[in-house]
């Protein structure tokens, strides 16, 4: 157990403005106590988010900012109350990294929806100091947002788990919609989605996944063993499949018309939104009335959820379509990864690369 009262210093690769570049940038690590868990990053996934967040998309960005919220790394020290974990454990640190710890949602172990919540970068912590994410050597986390990557598991294919992974096991878990036998549809098929599919499949559902174009059928069908697929353009297609889905999951980051989507649900059907859309959606409302449908959305997962995911896609033999890159290459990655052009999430492999230059 070691002890961890000094700061200490890491290299990540940072947005310093707007035009979302990354570069080297040097800092502190915030002063750390006797719950935190100091963790040398081994690799971390590059999800959509980083892209808004770096970009400002959203309007709250703070620079210079590390993004990288799917980190797994190596403990290194631990403070002398954490009992969860202890030096060299295989972790995991997914999107939050603090909460209140006192209202309803932290009572009920759904801390994502704490409204105190604090995000893994772009954020300020309890201290005053801002937040910085995966996209570097080291971080230092409390001991409650830290996870045990289970034995066996490879690093890199854990890292997008703790988000796209994690994103879509929340709400099957939440809404009642894990048992087999269950149809399923899955909106876009990208990094979250394509988890969407792989774990919908090994819950027993019937899946198909829903695109606007027939450019990825046979990795659906062939490499992910999705079901069907259907062209949302098709309208004799989407015509055949109405009432036929019990839930969607929408992944589309994106504006898009949520009506054809609606006509493909049963009677209590779930469209359940998870892309971050800063624009209004918009449908007419006899499509919810007329088959007491129900657009919901659901908000990556928690710490348990997390901890529960992992375990099931241990135990399922699940594991992500990932693309491995150096930190030297991030930039080229998050270009390609706005133009869709990744199969399905990129993993930097952080401590396989020189982060000083």
């Amino acid at each position: 157990m070691g002890s961890l009262e000094v700061e200490r210093k890491t290299v990540g690769w940072a947005a310093r403005d707007p035009s979302g570049v990354l570069s080297p940038y040097a800092y502190t690590l915030r002063d750390t106590g006797s719950e935190d868990v100091y963790v040398k990053v081994m690799c971390c996934g590059i999800c959509h988010t980083d892209i808004h967040q770096t970009k400002n998309d959203l309007g709250m960005s703070n620079y210079p900012m590390v993004p990288g919220h799917e980190v797994v790394g190596e403990v290194i020290e631990v403070g002398s109350e954490v009992t969860k974990f202890r030096s060299g454990d295989v972790v995991g640190v997914g999107c939050l990294v603090g909460c209140c710890g006192k209202c309803r949602p932290c009572n009920a172990d759904i801390e994502q929806y704490c409204s105190k919540k604090i995000w893994s970068y772009n954020d300020v912590y309890t201290d005053g100091k801002p937040t910085q994410g995966g996209f570097a050597g080291a971080m230092v986390v409390d001991q409650k947002f830290v996870v045990k990557i289970p034995d066996g598991m490879a690093p890199e294919q854990a890292a997008p788990l703790l988000c796209a992974g994690v994103t879509v096991y929340s709400p099957l878990n939440h809404f009642g919609l894990k048992q087999s036998g269950l149809r399923g549809g899955i909106l876009g098929l990208g990094g979250v989605g394509h988890m969407g599919v792989k774990i919908a499949k090994a819950m027993g559902h019937h899946v198909t996944v829903i695109s606007s174009s027939d450019k990825k059928r046979v990795e659906a069908l062939d490499h992910l063993g999705a079901d069907d697929y259907l062209v949302s353009s098709d309208a004799a297609r989407v015509q055949e499949a109405a009432d036929s889905l019990d839930y969607i999951i929408d992944t589309i980051p994106v504006f898009h018309p949520l009506e054809p989507y609606l006509s493909l649900l049963k009677i209590d059907g779930k469209l359940i939104l998870m892309g971050v859309i800063n624009t209004p959606l918009q449908f007419v409302s006899p499509m919810v009335m007329l088959g007491r449908k129900s657009i919901t959305g659901s908000f990556i997962g928690s710490i348990k959820e997390t901890e529960e995911m992992l375990d099931f896609c241990k135990d399922k033999g699940l594991t992500s379509t990932i693309e491995i890159v150096k930190m030297d290459y991030i930039n080229t990655a998050f270009e390609r990864l706005e133009k869709n052009d990744v199969r399905y999430r990129f993993v930097v492999d952080v401590a396989g690369s020189k982060l000083d230059q």
